[in-house]
């Protein structure tokens, strides 16, 4: 790369992490003014009627309920970027301490669903390719708009269906986390919401993998390199796939930004220990200071992955790079 394309590469970057940064702030504003936006006063909306002047006082002070909304707002986001957001107000704890291990889970589980369905989705997505107009074209095309079509619950309830009752008990239908004990610890709990979100999230990766890849197997540069003699093995490799994966990287990272939001069914469907079941429950118990941690935490995560795409698109389409 040269000094002029790597330059034009980290201005994208700048802007984009700008951009990034902006969206988070919009977005704070946004879930300050909706959880605040309580009918009545919202510590008495959450404690109820029976609670005591003390209680509401200190809840306020903890909602940042005094002073005008910009003051309120600042008082809060100046705790928010100090990784002090407040204490829960269903656990007792420090919200911090309360979203942490329910993110290192989530981590874990969304980790697996993408080391799974990226890899399975780009292969099938390039042999379907590489077979077009075959049965196992069509009868592939036929099972990816299926599953495409089908939310992530129905998926779920299906899979438990077919692998955990019935004649098949294969593996467990609900999560169950012994206290003390690691998500991993258990692999076969896994199982199920893994092969939940692999299914949910492949076959849109399979669908674009497949029309990228003909529209590169039919251009000039992979002709020329059959002519030149090349295996056909080489061909595919060095040429084709690296310049279908820049505009499919762009769907993965649409389909990993979905996996925060779909890991809120999956988590809650399987009872699995995660920001998504922790949010849910926050949001049941009016636990405010865990509901706006946790979205500003999704937001963060579509940022940061939407940032990823942009970096493998650039590295693996030479002509984008040179175009900024």
């Amino acid at each position: 790369m040269t000094k002029a394309n790597a330059g034009g590469m980290r201005r994208l970057l700048l802007r984009r992490s700008l951009f990034g940064l902006f969206t988070l702030w919009v977005v704070s504003i946004v879930v300050f003014v909706a959880t605040q936006a309580l009918p009545g006063d919202a510590a008495q909306a959450i404690l109820g009627r029976e609670a005591t002047p003390e209680r509401l006082a200190a809840l306020r002070e903890q909602l940042h309920l005094g002073g005008t909304l910009p003051e309120q707002y600042f008082a809060w986001l100046g705790k928010l970027i100090t990784f002090n957001p407040g204490i829960s107000l269903a656990g007792g704890k420090p919200v911090v301490q309360t979203i942490a291990p329910m993110l290192l889970n989530s981590s874990v589980l969304m980790l697996c669903a993408a080391v799974i369905a990226i890899p399975l989705a780009v292969f099938i997505g390039t042999w379907s390719a590489l077979k077009k107009d075959t049965a196992v074209d069509h009868v592939t095309g036929v099972i990816t708009l299926v599953l495409a079509s089908l939310p992530e619950f129905v998926v779920g309830v299906l899979l438990v269906l077919l692998l955990a009752t019935g004649f098949l008990h294969l593996f467990p239908a609900v999560f169950v986390l012994i206290p003390g004990q690691q998500v991993w610890s258990n692999p076969a709990q896994l199982v199920l919401p893994v092969l939940t979100l692999v299914l949910a999230v492949s076959p849109y990766i399979i669908r674009i993998m497949r029309a990228t890849m003909l529209e590169v197997l039919d251009s000039q540069y992979v002709q020329q390199a059959r002519l030149k003699g090349l295996p056909e093995r080489t061909v595919i490799w060095r040429h084709a796939i690296p310049n279908a994966i820049g505009p499919v990287a762009q769907v993965v990272a649409l389909q990993l930004a979905w996996l925060i939001g779909g890991v809120v069914i999956v988590e809650y469907l399987f009872r699995f220990p995660g920001i998504g079941f922790q949010l849910i429950d926050a949001v049941t118990n009016r636990d405010l200071p865990v509901v706006q941690s946790l979205v500003i935490v999704i937001a963060l995560f579509y940022v940061v992955v939407n940032l990823f795409a942009d970096v493998v698109t650039l590295a693996a389409n030479p002509k984008v790079r040179t175009a900024q």
